[in-house]
Formats: C-alpha cells, sequence, structure tokens
C-alpha cells in the first residue's frame, strides 16, 4: 500500500515552487525565471535530483525553513531571494571575466583557485542546507564561502582591481549570511 499524499502535495513528477504554483520538473527553471521568482537554479537542481525514484515527494524546504528558530532579524526569503538577483549577476561577470584572463594567459592561473573554490561552495550551499538539511555542514560551507572572497580580492588585485573592488557588496552580504547560518546553527542544536 503505498503512503497517503497531502491534498496539497504537487502530483507525482511535479513540484511547487515558492509561491505554491505546480509545475514540471523539466519546466521548472524556465519558468521560475520566466517569472523573475527569486528560486536558484540550485534548489530546483537539489529538489529535482531529490524527487529520482520518488513517486510521493513533498517538497517542503520552506516549511522546513520557517520551521527553524531564527534571529528575529532574519530577512524573508522573498528578501534573501532578491539580495541574490542582485549579487549573481556581479559574481557571473567578474568571475567569468578572470576565467577567460585566465584562459587567455593574462593571468596566473593560480588567481583563479580562489574563485573556483568559492564558486563550488556558494552551488553546493543550497543543496547542503535545504537538501541536505544539515545546518552544521552548510555552516562549515558558508564560511568556506565567505573566507574565500577576500582570497580572491586579492589575488586579483595586482591584475584586475575593479573585480576585487566588484566584491564589496558580495562580501557584505555573505558575511551578514555567515553570521545569520551561525545563529541559525546554534539556535537548532
Amino acid at each position: 500500500m503505498s503512503p497517503k499524499r497531502s491534498p496539497h502535495a504537487p502530483a507525482p513528477g511535479r513540484l511547487a515552487n515558492v509561491f505554491g504554483d505546480r509545475v514540471d520538473l523539466d519546466s521548472a527553471v524556465v519558468r521560475s525565471l520566466g517569472r523573475g521568482n527569486a528560486v536558484p537554479v540550485t534548489e530546483v537542481a537539489s529538489e529535482r535530483a531529490s524527487t529520482v525514484g520518488a513517486k510521493d515527494v513533498v517538497m517542503d524546504w520552506l516549511t522546513w525553513y520557517n520551521s527553524l528558530e531564527k534571529p528575529a532579524w532574519t530577512p524573508s526569503p522573498a528578501t534573501i531571494g532578491l539580495i541574490w538577483q542582485i549579487l549573481y549577476p556581479i559574481i557571473l561577470v567578474t568571475f567569468g571575466f578572470v576565467f577567460v584572463q585566465v584562459i587567455r594567459r593574462k593571468v596566473p592561473w593560480p588567481v583563479f583557485i580562489p574563485f573556483a573554490i568559492n564558486l563550488v561552495a556558494n552551488l553546493v550551499f543550497t543543496p547542503i542546507q535545504f537538501g541536505l538539511r544539515n545546518l552544521v555542514l552548510a555552516s562549515v560551507d558558508i564560511l568556506i564561502v565567505w573566507a574565500t572572497i577576500p582570497w580572491l580580492a586579492l589575488a586579483i588585485w595586482r591584475y584586475h582591481r575593479w573585480v576585487a573592488l566588484a566584491q564589496g557588496p558580495y562580501f557584505a552580504w555573505v558575511s551578514t549570511a555567515t553570521i545569520l547560518q551561525l545563529s541559525i546553527t546554534a539556535m537548532n542544536r
């Protein structure tokens, strides 16, 4: 006998986005971005990965996140999403520029190491936090993201100062997000 599915749960092969819309797994990214929703691609990817082989899965990461103890100053998920929508283009342009400069041999390849570490750590945060729901591991991950920002700024400074300076908003937000993550982890131990 299969388990009963909540009447509010998406049908098998579908998931609900943060606004409760039912969307096909294959078109979740397109529809989400088309409406301007603040759903990072990694969230959709982690939700999709978690449904492989599952018939009746309720994607309730937001319910789980809202159930956690959090500091009073915690921004709403929509605000966090908006901040990332502003930061991701900065990250894309600056990291992409450095990558191209490394490929063209105008910047030595070791300069790209902190950029690569930061990018990987940033991308795996959402699956760790909301897929695995592992607050301690997510805290370690965000500390890596935070520590690599000044490292990458220092690494690129002598070659392209504008790239280093462009990391200011990213570092400011990740500093805030790190304090928030560490606080949430401590409050939910």
